[in-house]
């Protein structure tokens, strides 16, 4: 299939469901071939589900229904080992990387000390991980590529609760700019641009849960002054494919000066703050 992404290879981390799998379909149906890679199992901090390994195989399957290529592992982000495994296994079908996303997140808002731990491990240290083990491929084919890491307004804004799962989802959002920024830096000779997309809340399994609405639900009753968590737009909501639609621009020629950018796709969201 001809498209604007056609020859190209797309990490995708959190590709089971939510942002993740509308990723993996956007690119996928702009030609490029898909290395998806999920946990697939519960981690003890976070209270609603997470994704099954049903889940990444729906994934696979709406992926190849559009006529691209995937290889699909559970891998966990924390483990660089694990991760580097499922990397490799798609370098061995695709033999090369162009594009990354690093998208695999998780929300424990209300946890205590394991849920600090858990966000920081995941949302953070697993970014890291996920841009540790794509860039030598990345670099040693010479032509460049591109990198998105997944944020969110909560990494441009103070937004949150006391809760130390919420501290370290605030905390972690906003270190990925930092990861994002020095990356920009260290890999733009090697013409590799890094970036990062900041949404507003999406219409995911993440936060369509009953424990994150009840979150939101006590942040707004418990403060003195209620935050506005509206969104300019007349929007309630984004969609996982709003995201996706930033991303493929991103990743494509269209925006090949574009590097070291903390870019907002939150209806306005951040510009009420």
């Amino acid at each position: 299939m001809e498209g604007p992404l056609t020859g190209r290879v797309a990490l995708i981390t959190g590709a089971a469901r939510g942002q993740g799998r509308a990723h993996a379909v956007r690119l996928a149906a702009d030609g490029a071939n898909v290395i998806a890679v999920d946990l697939c199992a519960q981690i003890d901090s976070v209270p609603y589900p997470l994704a099954t390994p049903q889940d990444l195989a729906d994934t696979v399957k709406l992926v190849e229904d559009i006529g691209a290529r995937i290889v699909a592992r559970q891998g966990d982000v924390r483990d660089r080992e694990s991760l580097s495994a499922a990397v490799q296994a798609g370098l061995d079908e695709f033999g090369r990387l162009d594009i990354v996303v690093a998208n695999a997140g998780i929300a424990p808002m209300q946890s205590g000390g394991d849920g600090w731990r858990d966000v920081i491990d995941v949302n953070l240290t697993g970014v890291h991980h996920t841009v540790e083990a794509a860039i030598p491929t990345m670099i040693s084919q010479g032509s460049g590529g591109s990198i998105v890491l997944i944020s969110s307004a909560a990494g441009l804004a103070g937004i949150g609760s006391a809760d130390p799962g919420s501290i370290g989802y605030a905390a972690a959002k906003h270190g990925m700019v930092g990861l994002m920024r020095v990356y920009a830096n260290l890999l733009a000779r090697h013409n590799i641009r890094v970036n990062s997309i900041h949404p507003s809340g999406v219409d995911t399994p993440m936060i369509n849960n009953e424990h994150t609405r009840r979150w939101l639900a006590d942040l707004v009753a418990q403060s003195d002054s209620p935050p506005d968590m509206g969104n300019a737009l007349p929007v309630q909501v984004l969609a996982p494919a709003d995201i996706a639609d930033a991303v493929a621009w991103l990743v494509s020629d269209q925006a090949r000066y574009l590097t070291g950018v903390a870019l907002p796709v939150d209806a306005g969201y951040l510009n009420k703050r």
